[in-house]
């Protein structure tokens, strides 16, 4: 008996784990208006009474996975804090991880997604940006700051500034690939990207008399 109890949460959180899963497809595919509990069941199996037990209803599914791929995001921007890096490489390293996160054809389908329903869930918006975008802000801004007090970049409010940057990544490449006006990035072109709003974002916010970054 002791086994089966203790078998039970980790084959309820797999459980858990693979219908997410499948509704992310769903969702992606359909938009949440179109997408039904009997399309994600027909991917991974199982019954309504299951997914309900689990996630309440169709918009508690809804929730729970876009919560998941914002604190995916989250994890992914911040795998590196890059206190341990000159500042040039560690803006260098979130830009390169935030352009193949944010960039990338599922981040894309989950801010399709949140911002057709974000007048209808309001709070579904804020849980996405709280623990999504805010949280890769606040962790740049702990970079910004840690290079302020050694005296190598001028920064009055680390936070905007972190904001800027975000912006410079973004630039309108996001909004085309949301609209559909472009592909993805690739490789290379993330690459480039990265290299230019760096050496942008740098030479704006350098302290005068410092070297410029090329």
């Amino acid at each position: 008996m002791n086994d089966v109890e203790v078998g039970m949460p980790a084959a309820q959180d797999e459980r858990r784990a693979a219908i997410l899963n499948a509704a992310t497809e769903v969702f992606l595919e359909h938009g949440y208006a179109a997408a039904s509990i009997d399309a994600v069941i027909e991917k991974v199996g199982g019954s309504k009474r299951n997914i309900y037990s689990l996630f309440g209803s169709k918009e508690g599914l809804f929730i729970a996975l876009i919560s998941q791929c914002a604190k995916h995001a989250s994890q992914e921007i911040s795998a590196e804090s890059g206190s341990h890096l000159p500042l040039q490489e560690a803006l260098r390293q979130f830009a390169l991880r935030f352009l193949k996160l944010f960039m990338s054809p599922v981040m894309v389908g989950v801010y399709r997604v949140v911002i057709s329903e974000s007048h209808r869930l309001p709070s579904l918006a804020s849980a996405f940006y709280k623990n999504g975008p805010e949280k890769g802000a606040r962790r740049l801004a702990d970079i910004l700051t840690r290079s302020a007090d050694c005296e190598t970049i001028e920064v009055e409010d680390a936070l905007y500034a972190a904001t800027q940057f975000i912006g410079i990544l973004r630039s309108n490449l996001h909004l085309e690939i949301v609209l559909g006006l472009r592909k993805p990035l690739t490789l290379a072109e993330i690459e480039a990207v990265a290299d230019s709003s760096v050496a942008l974002f740098l030479n704006g916010i350098r302290r005068h008399g410092s070297a410029r970054t090329d």
